[in-house]
C-alpha cells in the first residue's frame, strides 16, 4: 500500500482545515497538552500559515498530576516558538468547589478537566476549539466530525451532527455553541509517529525508554507518584518503560520497552497489537467511558 506521505495527503487535508478554522470563526484556540499529537498539530498549524506567526493562542488544561517532562517540554516548545499559550487549571476549579477531588484506588483528575475545560471556554469566548484526536484512538471518536458542534451547554450530541461531504466544513453556529475541531481525525497513532520522524520533531523524553520506579495492578504499569494512590501491598520496582500517551498520570499507564529513538517507535508500534488507548485507565471505568465525558463536554 502507497505511504499516504509521499504525497503529503494527511498533511494536505490538515492543513487545508487549519486554514478553514481560521478562515470561518472568530475566535479560535489549539488544545494543547504537551503530547505527541498536540505537537504535530503545532507543526501542521507552523506549515498552513507561514511565515506569518500561528494566528490563535495554545491553551492546556493542566490538571496538576502532569509529567514533569511533558510540562518542561511544553514551556520549551513555547518559548522556542514564540507561541501564546493559556493555561487554567483543575486546582483552582477544586478550589472553587466547582468539582471534587476523587479518592480511592482509581482515582483521577482527567475528568474534572472537563468543566475546567468549559469555563475557560466561556472565558475567553472561543468558538473553535481544535484538538489532536484521531479516529482510532477510541469508539467514540470515530463519530466525530471535523467540525463537531457543541451546545450552548459545551456538551457533544453524536446524534445532531452535520454531514461533511466532499470535504466540505460548515462552520455556522448558532450564538452561544462553539465547535471542537480534529484536523488529525483521519490519521493514526502510526501516522503521527511516522509524521514526528519524517519532520524530526522533538517530543517529550517520557515517549522513549527510560529507567522508571512504577508498579503493577489489574495487568498495567502504574507510575510510582505523590499523584498516583497505591496500595501498601503494591511493591515498587525499578523498570524499562515508555509512554504511548502522556496524560495524567493518575490515569496513564506505561508500557515495557526498550524504544530509545523515534525510529525504533514506530517499529513497535507497527508491530502492537494493542491500541494507545489500552494505557488509558480513565477508559476502563466502563465500556462507555470517554462517549459520556465527550457528551459532557471532554474534548
Amino acid at each position: 500500500m502507497k505511504d499516504l506521505f509521499d504525497s503529503n495527503a494527511l498533511e494536505s487535508e490538515a492543513i487545508y482545515i487549519f486554514r478553514e478554522v481560521v478562515a470561518q470563526f472568530e475566535k479560535p484556540v489549539l488544545l494543547f497538552s504537551g503530547g505527541k499529537d498536540s505537537i504535530t498539530l503545532v507543526r501542521l498549524a507552523q506549515k498552513a500559515f507561514f511565515p506569518a506567526k500561528i494566528p490563535f493562542p495554545l491553551m492546556h488544561i493542566d490538571t496538576g498530576h502532569n509529567f514533569k517532562e511533558t510540562i518542561e517540554f511544553r514551556d520549551k516548545l513555547v518559548k522556542e516558538l514564540g507561541l501564546d499559550l493559556i493555561i487554567r487549571k483543575v486546582q483552582d476549579t477544586i478550589d472553587q468547589g466547582k468539582v471534587k477531588e476523587e479518592s480511592g484506588r482509581y482515582s483521577s483528575r482527567n475528568v474534572l478537566q472537563t468543566t475546567t475545560l468549559l469555563d475557560a471556554i466561556e472565558e475567553f469566548k472561543f468558538d473553535a476549539c481544535i484538538g489532536g484526536a484521531r479516529r482510532d484512538e477510541e469508539k467514540a471518536r470515530a463519530k466525530e466530525r471535523i467540525f463537531s458542534v457543541r451546545d450552548d451547554f459545551g456538551q457533544w450530541d453524536e446524534k445532531n451532527q452535520r454531514p461533511e461531504l466532499f470535504d466540505m466544513l460548515n462552520g455556522q453556529i448558532d450564538l452561544g455553541q462553539n465547535v471542537r475541531v480534529f484536523p488529525i481525525s483521519n490519521w493514526t497513532e502510526l501516522d503521527v509517529w511516522t509524521y514526528i520522524e519524517k519532520e524530526n520533531l522533538e517530543i517529550p523524553s517520557i515517549y522513549f525508554a527510560h529507567k522508571r520506579a512504577v508498579f503493577m495492578r489489574d495487568g498495567l504499569i502504574w507510575s510510582h507518584s505523590d499523584y498516583v494512590y497505591q496500595d501498601k501491598d503494591e511493591q515498587v520496582e525499578q523498570r524499562m518503560v515508555r509512554f504511548r500517551t502522556v496524560g495524567d498520570m493518575s490515569c496513564t499507564a506505561a508500557v515495557d520497552s526498550y524504544a530509545t529513538t523515534i525510529s525504533q517507535v514506530v517499529a513497535e508500534i507497527r508491530d502492537s497489537k494493542i491500541s494507545e488507548r489500552g494505557a488509558r485507565i480513565d477508559d476502563k471505568r466502563s465500556e462507555a467511558a470517554m462517549e459520556k465525558r465527550k457528551q459532557q463536554g471532554y474534548f
